[in-house]
């Protein structure tokens, strides 16, 4: 996997089909533009290039913290973008709305990719690491986790995604308002009742990262077709009303059950194996163009 690790992200596969990502910006994992635009650019590749990812982890490779959020000195450049009087405030604040949508486009990345995303944080999840993991598809935390939507300490609005995803995440606005307007510190317990995260690992780094290691395994031995329809179909739901999800649904399934996966499912039960499938990637005559 030496082709997608980068200077602050090492992927390794532990098993076969399952992408661990770590990350790996000493000392605190403090997201700098590099950082975030690399961030985003794995997963897109990944996608681009039709590896055979069937489910990934996100963690950190540090043992005391999963990040620190935003690169302090990224944030003193962002909050200075308006203020050279030489420049046209608006156009300035153009250029600042254009790096903003980049940033969400990378941090977003794994909610494009057709696999599922799993992150497992440990020790601290400040400011950016909440934006970073309500993307994920699943999110387990260590029980020595502590959380912090800190934007408002720094003097901003949360913009690359906790507004977004958090009040559709948990269904609680009166929780997700408190810790956005005082940026206070909440555990793992808190993260759960919340509906952060959907279990909670006793331990630090290493048990949180087996757990969701062993989650990736089992999903990436289910059919690769019913997984990233389901995700596609499940990120459709929360942005779109009952109806028009059902009507999506039965739309992509009249396409999706004509997959071979069905028959190879059927006949593997049948002889009490495992189903061996195809990767979710075929080389067509379209690959081609």
């Amino acid at each position: 996997m030496s082709q997608y690790s980068s200077k602050w992200l090492k992927v390794s596969e532990p098993f076969p089909h399952v992408l661990h990502i770590e990350l790996a910006r000493a000392p605190v994992n403090a997201f700098c533009r590099e950082f975030w635009v690399a961030y985003g650019k794995l997963f897109d590749a990944l996608t681009e290039d039709g590896y055979d990812v069937r489910a990934a982890v996100v963690s950190s490779s540090f043992p005391k913290l999963f990040t620190a959020g935003l690169d302090l000195k990224d944030a003193a450049a962002i909050g200075s973008n308006g203020t050279e009087t030489v420049l046209d405030n608006a156009r300035t604040s153009l250029q600042t709305r254009k790096m903003l949508l980049s940033f969400q486009s990378a941090i977003g990345a794994p909610e494009r990719a057709p696999f599922p995303v799993i992150a497992a944080v440990h020790g601290h999840v400040i400011g950016l690491g909440v934006d970073l993991i309500g993307v994920c598809d699943i999110r387990y935390a260590a029980s020595n986790t502590s959380f912090a939507i800190k934007e408002v300490d720094i003097g901003l609005a949360p913009d690359i995604g906790s507004l977004a995803f958090l009040p559709k995440i948990t269904g609680n606005h009166s929780l997700v308002r408190e810790l956005t307007y005082t940026a206070r510190p909440f555990s793992a317990a808190e993260g759960e009742k919340l509906g952060l995260v959907s279990k909670v690992v006793q331990g630090g780094r290493d048990e949180v990262v087996k757990e969701a290691l062993e989650l990736a395994k089992f999903i990436a031995g289910k059919s690769p077709i019913a997984v990233s329809g389901s995700k596609h179909l499940i990120t459709h739901s929360r942005d779109h009303s009952v109806p028009e999800n059902l009507a999506y649904t039965g739309a992509w399934n009249a396409a999706a059950l004509l997959t071979n996966d069905i028959t190879d499912q059927l006949r593997a039960t049948a002889k009490k194996e495992k189903p061996k499938f195809s990767p979710l990637t075929v080389q067509t005559k379209l690959s081609k163009l």
